[in-house]
């Protein structure tokens, strides 16, 4: 190769997405070619897609249509489409994106470099190999800022939730050897990362078909144990896989921090049956009620989908008053997305767009009032800050507590002096005011 031909990437949806990114990133600079920040640099652009939902799908679509653009009206020879569109709609990308130049399913990944080779030369290219049978993780460029990083400890899933399309996406739940989980997370700790978060489609999940049991306090322990990283967070936590042995770790291993991302729902009994989620409102109330009486302080994340096919205004109702009762920490909800090729496509009961709408905005209204008492009475608190940078505008720094999971929650933001803080550095900070979601305050000398 003469000349280097020069990659851009675009990475759509979630931390594991991103993951997937960064190990292609590893295999096309180990294969020789040129990693360009600017898609005005690049030669060929490479598109990892999102399709969970039909927003995603449409912010993909979106953005195949925009750089092909690029590709019309300047030096950009290629698009190479990969991730959940290009494994979703594998049969018609090609036709309804002509754009597109080559495309990688979710199993393909480690073929990139071939990918972009054939993509430069003008030839249509796609590979699709067997999802389930795909050696998971791989050497990887960190692209996320230095002090954190993510840790993918498995891949697909097992939980066959109704309206979710994941499961024929990404294949069965597959874990990754803890050894390996662990040498990787040495690797991040050797590259001065001061929190890593585990994620996965189901992390409480983690372990049971490799060593016949859920591993995931273990692996904790041992992350713990062998290396020195600061902060551990969990993602993506489901009820009923919430072991004694995991609330234990969390009460007890000071660098796991105490917050959940627990993923409810919802509360109704008819609504969980019918999204064929595993336990009822009975299991989640005691799962909440055992993390909340044995790990004091700790912070619950958990996400509630409203308007989903059959659901009554009691059932509306019951979700709202569970809401208020639990209090959560951090609440996200979504409008119930018809997918296809999921069973809640072809339920009966669909519920229309604009009732949806009204529900979504019913509860995140009741969240709110909820944060803001919460957040108010932060006021006069010290919380240990991960800083995260500089804002010339408002002349603070920000930074996340604890209770703050990178892209998804609040931030922190404080007073200091100029200079006086580096991006990275764990600081005190002395609560003044609450705005939003976000905290305000003054770093503690």
């Amino acid at each position: 190769m003469s000349e280097k031909i020069k990659v851009g990437f675009v990475s759509l949806g979630c931390p594991k997405n991103q993951l997937d990114t960064e190990v292609m990133l590893h295999e096309l600079y180990e294969e020789g070619f040129e990693i360009v920040s600017e898609e005005i640099e690049a030669d060929v652009i490479v598109i990892n897609t999102c399709a969970f939902i039909e927003s995603a799908k449409q912010e993909a679509i979106d953005n195949i249509i925009d750089i092909g653009w690029l590709k019309k009206n300047r030096t950009l020879k290629a698009i190479v489409v990969t991730g959940c569109l290009a494994e979703r709609y594998r049969d018609s990308i090609f036709d309804e994106l002509p754009e597109v130049d080559a495309i990688l399913g979710v199993g393909s990944i480690h073929n990139i470099a071939e990918a972009v080779r054939a993509a430069v030369k003008g030839k249509k290219y796609s590979s699709y190999e067997d999802k389930n049978e795909v050696k998971l993780g791989g050497e990887r460029i960190v692209t996320t800022p230095e002090y954190y990083a993510y840790l993918k400890i498995a891949e697909g899933c097992d939980n066959r939730c109704a309206y979710c399309a994941i499961p024929s996406i990404r294949g069965k739940f597959r874990s990754r050897p803890m050894d390996e989980l662990v040498e990787e997370a040495k690797t991040m700790e050797e590259i001065g990362v001061k929190e890593l978060v585990l994620v996965a489609q189901d992390t409480t999940r983690y372990g049971l078909d490799l060593y016949g049991e859920y591993k995931l306090a273990e692996l904790i322990r041992r992350i713990t144990d062998e290396t020195t990283i600061p902060w551990i967070r969990v993602l993506y936590c489901y009820p009923d896989k919430i072991t004694d042995e995991l609330v234990a770790e969390f009460a007890n291993n000071p660098r796991l921090l105490k917050y959940i991302d627990l993923p409810i729902q919802h509360i109704s009994d008819h609504m969980l049956k019918a999204m064929n989620r595993h336990g009822d409102g009975a299991l989640i109330r005691s799962v909440v009620k055992k993390l909340r009486d044995n790990v004091p302080g700790i912070i619950i994340r958990t996400t509630v989908i409203v308007g989903f096919p059959g659901e009554t205004e009691e059932n509306f109702t019951e979700l709202c008053e569970y809401v208020k009762e639990a209090k959560f920490d951090r609440l996200g909800a979504f409008t119930f997305s018809r997918e296809e090729d999921t069973p809640a496509y072809d339920f009966d009961d669909q519920i229309d767009e604009q009732t949806k709408q009204d529900r979504y905005d019913i509860v995140m209204r009741t969240q709110g009032d909820i944060t803001e008492e919460q957040n108010e009475a932060m006021i006069g608190r010290t919380l240990t800050v991960l800083c995260e940078d500089y804002d010339p505008v408002s002349e603070t720094y920000y930074g996340r507590s604890e209770g703050d999971a990178p892209e998804i929650d609040g931030k922190v933001y404080f007073r200091a002096p100029k200079k006086s803080v580096e991006p990275g550095e764990f600081v005190k900070v002395k609560i003044t005011e609450a705005v939003d979601y976000d905290l305000v305050g003054d770093k503690i000398k």
